[in-house]
């Protein structure tokens, strides 16, 4: 007598080594089950119908040499040929009868299922390929799945459909890419408890950053209803990071949310139609608030972890992991339903440098000061003035007289920027180098030479002199991996202000950030005058009042939203960086700059020259400002505090007098930032003469200093950098200027103080880079782009000095 074979797997009997049985999903789901259960992940219970149920059925039905019949000599790229070859492919499988034994093993575990979970039971239909979930390859989302399945004819009627998914256009064309043989696989059946997510919310979640291979966070992305919006990319969803090393310290924060418009959810469909689901409006409420709770947010990130653990451990590496979430309207718990191996960031290899070299020879039409080393094309958009932005379309070349902050959305779109005013510490060149776009400033004439919507090539790859050419230009792009590159005594650090390219730039090699500018997100995040925000009642335009209402309309209090917003991007280059220092400037703006943020205009005092007015560390105290710079500091608490990123250095700009000095760190100390206290590091800005003058009584005070070379070019030379008239008096490697930074140097190593240099000039120039290892500086702070070339000048001249 023959026994009987079964086709019954459940999910506690299964572990990751029996993908080719029931295939990569399941194999996982039963690992998680069995394994991870005990460390409070959470999996739904359910069982699998083998890969060899399947080949049953064919063999059962004699149904394999009509399908070679159907399939062979098959033409992937033929759309028509492959359509009418896989729905015959799928004909065959559906038409193939469940062998009376298969069905009664189906029809007994999905019994035991529902005295598991109740008589209401409704089960996930999922498929499970033999071949899915490879290292190298996902064969995520080929297949059929089916949703909100109850009862037992509709239970074997969709695991016959979730059978012949296995030929479906996309999964035979993607197999035949990937070079898989077709008759080689088999599917396997996954049936588990349906998550109640229709009624709640789900999505997907990585342990690493899909876009930069960050490795340190957990990046979740979630909207309300059932997964599949989510999976297909059908919905823009909520998405949010936690910061791995901090959370495994015991700190439970999000490190960043970003709301989306979750526009549309998935529900269960009405029994009387034949689709088990469909997607309905979501509501206004329902679009302006996220769709889980932090709570649900930590609970998930520490599933993440615990994931990936697990499956590295048993890898002998790190091991990236992909997974799929559902929250339970019912009974609230968070399940993972899903997880594989990342199989698209984490297949990189290294960090590449990009070069950018032209290969055609042309005259340009305009010249100025180069900004990074790119080459880009695109549309030339002459924009005149603010009113203007809104026309720009997302990759052309924006073309201006002058940027300013509020000019930064727009900026982010541009494939390249030129103005016609500006040198190298102008705010286009900044912001320009924080995006990683070449920017051509200073062209005198850009906006009248330069012809409105025509094509345009925009060169920084020649040197110092930043070109544009008419037409589009062909270019080349050569990378280099930067594995095993050697480091330099002097520490390399990096200026940056964008949370949105910190993963990506601290690739780079380097020894942490110099200078972290907060001006950057409070234009680009939050917007509006902390004042503003502190007392709408005294902004007297009723448009801009609404404008800050609506601004702030998500979050408990204004001051909550400032907080909260410059928390998370502030936070994120920390977190970026972490554990390395991460030196963040606390605010510069000068009255100019802040009375363009919104509402501002109501708080600000009209100054002659607001360069050396009423900015940096004589706010902090004023009552004209005291309350906007407490705002300030209890975002910089909560990073430390609540985030864990102690990496994070507090830095004073624009610090006249010693007195000055003394009561803004007091007022900091009364705010919960006490110098000293949970390691807490603060320095100064070393930008004014007095600062280098009275360098040993800054030092009592403060536990380094971060040479500004901008403003001390400016001051010791009595030049107004903004003034075109005076560009070419602006040098920083003039012989004053090099005293002052020798005698800065001189001055903190007396003290026993870290000092560096966070302005342009070593970015600049080769021959500064030379001089500042020469006097023993601690760091220089360069620009991204900047890095690897400079980095070697500083490796050479170490060297010199080391032979000497």
């Amino acid at each position: 007598m023959t026994q009987q074979v079964n086709y019954i797997r459940w999910f506690n009997e299964l572990t990751i080594d029996d993908v080719p049985l029931v295939g990569g999903k399941n194999a996982s789901l039963g690992e998680m089950y069995r394994e991870l259960g005990a460390q409070g992940v959470q999996i739904p219970n359910g069982f699998a119908i083998t890969a060899e149920a399947y080949r049953y059925i064919l063999d059962k039905a004699n149904g394999w040499e009509v399908l070679h019949e159907a399939l062979d000599n098959l033409n992937p790229e033929d759309v028509n040929d492959l359509a009418k070859r896989a729905r015959k492919a799928r004909e065959i499988i559906y038409a193939a009868p469940l062998p009376d034994d298969l069905q009664q093993q189906i029809l007994a575990a999905y019994k035991q299922l529902q005295n598991e979970y109740g008589e209401e039971l409704s089960v996930a239909v999922r498929s499970s390929a033999t071949a899915e979930d490879l290292p190298t390859a996902s064969f995520a989302g080929q297949q059929d799945t089916y949703l909100n399945i109850r009862g037992e004819a509709a239970l074997l009627e969709s695991c016959k459909r979730c059978f012949a998914s296995l030929f479906t256009d996309r999964a035979i064309h993607y197999r035949v890419d990937q070079g898989f043989d077709h008759f080689k696989l088999a599917l396997s059946i996954g049936i588990m408890k349906m998550v109640r997510s229709d009624l709640s919310a789900s999505g997907v979640m990585f342990s690493l950053d899909t876009e930069s291979g960050f490795s340190d966070v957990v990046f979740i992305t979630g909207a309300y209803g059932l997964g599949e919006n989510v999976v297909q990319g059908s919905v823009d969803p909520d998405e949010f990071y936690v910061h791995k090393p901090t959370f495994e310290q015991g700190y439970r924060a999000v490190l960043r949310r970003t709301l989306g418009a979750k526009k549309i959810k998935m529900i269960y469909s009405d029994r009387s139609t034949r689709e088990s689901t469909h997607n309905i409006v979501t509501s206004s409420e329902e679009r302006n608030r996220f769709c889980i709770t932090d709570s649900d947010v930590l609970t998930l990130a520490d599933y993440a972890i615990k994931i990936e653990k697990h499956y590295s451990a048993k890898a002998g590496k790190a091991k990236p992991m992909d997974m799929e979430w559902a929250k339970d309207g019912i009974d609230g718990t968070l399940y993972i339903v899903q997880a594989r191996p990342e199989t698209v960031v984490s297949q990189l290899r290294g960090m590449m440098l990009e070069q950018y070299t032209l290969n055609e020879t042309a005259e340009p039409i305009i010249t100025g000061h180069s900004v990074g080393s790119k080459i880009a094309t695109g549309t030339a958009r002459i924009i005149e003035n603010p009113q203007q932005l809104s026309s720009f379309k997302a990759g052309e070349v924006l073309v201006a007289d002058m940027t300013t902050p509020d000019w930064e959305p727009v900026m982010k779109m541009a494939s390249a920027i030129v103005t016609n005013r500006g040198g190298r510490t102008c705010h286009a060149a900044i912001i320009s180098r924080e995006l990683g776009v070449p920017a051509v400033v200073g062209c005198e004439n850009a906006t009248t030479t330069i012809q409105n919507n025509t094509p345009v090539t925009v060169s920084c790859a020649e040197g110092d002199v930043g070109k544009v050419y008419a037409g589009i230009l062909n270019f080349n792009v050569q990378t280099t991996d930067l594995a095993g590159m050697k480091r330099p005594k002097t520490h390399i650090m990096l200026n940056i202000a964008n949370p949105e390219v910190a993963f990506k730039t601290s690739f780079l090699p380097n020894d942490g950030v110099g200078l972290m500018r907060m001006e950057f997100i409070i234009t680009e995040y939050i917007k509006a005058h902390p004042m503003a925000l502190i007392h709408p009642e005294r902004v007297q335009d009723a448009n801009e009042r609404e404008q800050l209402a609506k601004l702030t309309r998500h979050y408990d209090s204004p001051q909550e939203f400032f907080i909260s917003k410059l928390a998370e991007g502030v936070g994120t280059i920390g977190a970026a960086f972490y554990p390395k220092p991460v030196v963040v400037r606390m605010s510069d703006f000068k009255t100019n700059e802040y009375a363009t943020l919104l509402g501002g205009r109501w708080f600000e005092f009209d100054e002659e020259n607001p360069m050396i007015g009423f900015r940096g560390a004589s706010r902090y105290t004023h009552p004209a400002y005291a309350e906007g710079f407490a705002l300030e500091c209890a975002a910089m608490k909560r990073i430390r505090d609540d985030m864990g990123l102690t990496n994070v250095i507090l830095m004073i700009p624009f610090c006249r007098r010693v007195q000055e000095a003394k009561k803004v760190l007091g007022y900091m100390a009364q705010l919960g930032l006490k110098r000293g206290e949970n390691g807490l590091q603060i320095y100064v800005m070393c930008e004014i003469p007095n600062n280098v003058i009275s360098i040993d009584a800054f030092s009592q005070h403060f536990d380094g200093f971060s040479i500004g070379s901008n403003d001390l070019t400016q001051l010791t030379l009595g030049v107004d950098r903004d003034s075109a008239i005076l560009a070419e008096d602006f040098d920083e490697r003039d012989d004053g200027v090099k005293e002052m930074i020798r005698l800065a140097v001189a001055g903190s190593k007396r003290n026993g103080k870290h000092c560096g240099l966070c302005g342009q000039a070593p970015s600049d120039y080769p021959e500064m880079a030379q001089f500042l290892v020469e006097v023993g500086i601690d760091s220089m702070s360069l620009n991204p782009d900047t890095v690897l070339k400079t980095t070697q000048l500083v490796l050479e001249t170490e060297d010199k000095l080391a032979q000497n």
